[in-house]
């Protein structure tokens, strides 16, 4: 997620409230029936031949599997953490995950490829200068959605047209990472798990401020990209060997086995 004012002090993620906590079961009690949603005439392919993301492309069975790998531990301390730890953006997108098809964008960083990769609409990127143009009918359709304070439904999908208004979240937050093992990490893994394409989307950045650094006990997005985001959460888990403690396991537990239920997956 790209620099903001939003930060905890270290440590206070870790002290949710009751009432966070009932927050999080109210959600997953009302997301699935998000799962495929998608804002109506904001989801045409165009320049960039990308489709916003939405729902889940893995197999339920995979996923469930992969959530039985994660292994378990306490959360470490925050001392130490900073931003500047997870060095990004890189300007070799090919060499963290981005598709082959983006290597004539290999003087661009992985945050400029990410934004050509979730755009819909007329969207280019400038392989040479780097610039990012929005045309006709272009934008970035967000799929993390956001609930309504006060009645606990979705508020209707933001469809943004102007780059400086999209986020670069961290689907496992660079903060999250550092607590689950990284901050035992070298440079170059920290720097990997920043630029990595899977742990890459763009976003509402009320979505993502509401998220913050916190982990899956205690936030997953209750719009239509839930279980894709459960998806790409657990294989950065995986991938770079950070763990999750016994709340977080059992929120993703649940979580993975409501989209099972509701066709979330394939």
């Amino acid at each position: 997620m790209k620099k903001s004012s939003f930060r905890r002090p270290p440590g206070a993620r870790r002290t949710v409230s009751t009432a966070a906590a009932m927050g999080l079961a109210a959600v997953l009690a009302v997301v699935c029936v998000a799962c495929g949603q998608t804002k109506s005439g904001n989801t045409a392919e165009g320049g960039s031949g990308n489709p916003a993301p939405t729902g889940a492309v893995a197999v339920g069975s995979d996923v469930t599997a992969s959530v039985n790998k994660l292994v378990v531990a306490e959360e470490l301390s925050m001392s130490g953490y900073s931003r500047e730890k997870f060095p990004h953006w890189d300007t070799n997108p090919q060499s963290h995950g981005f598709d082959a098809k983006f290597a004539q964008y290999s003087k661009c960083t992985t945050r400029d490829v990410m934004m050509l990769r979730d755009s819909t609409g007329s969207v280019t990127l400038d392989p040479k200068t780097c610039d990012l143009k929005v045309g006709k009918g272009g934008g970035w359709q967000d799929q993390y959605g956001v609930l309504d304070a006060k009645t606990g439904k979705l508020k209707p999908y933001k469809f943004i047209t102007d780059p400086a208004g999209v986020d670069a979240e961290h689907i496992v937050p660079l903060a999250e990472a550092w607590r689950s093992g990284a901050s035992k990490f070298d440079e170059a893994t920290r720097q990997n798990i920043a630029n990595d394409a899977i742990n890459l989307i763009a976003s509402d950045p009320s979505a993502n401020r509401s998220k913050g650094d916190q982990d899956a006990a205690h936030y997953l997005p209750p719009g239509a990209f839930r279980c894709g985001y459960l998806d790409h959460y657990v294989q950065i888990k995986i991938k770079y060997n950070l763990t999750v403690d016994n709340d977080e396991l059992k929120a993703l537990r649940t979580a993975v086995d409501d989209c099972v239920k509701q066709g979330g997956f394939r």
